[in-house]
């Protein structure tokens, strides 16, 4: 929006007024990545983690009930 802004106010596109609005994005574009693929890996891990604690927990109810059967 200050590239913008600055091409506005001096009417023209050059480098010197567009650079310092597009070094900001740049910037900002960074943090955002550094946020985003860590939690993007870390999200993964634990939902592979959280879908194979579902499957031990599904094959525990299914052995349980399976052994209640035979006793009853």
């Amino acid at each position: 929006m200050n590239s913008f802004h600055n091409i506005g106010l001096s009417g023209t596109a050059n480098l010197a007024t567009v650079a310092p609005g597009i070094s900001e994005a740049l910037i900002a574009t960074a943090i955002g990545l550094a946020a985003a693929i860590p939690a993007v890996i870390f999200y993964n891990y634990f939902l592979t983690n959280i879908k194979g604690l579902n499957i031990y927990i599904q094959n525990f109810r299914t052995d349980l009930l399976t052994m209640l059967k035979k006793e009853y």
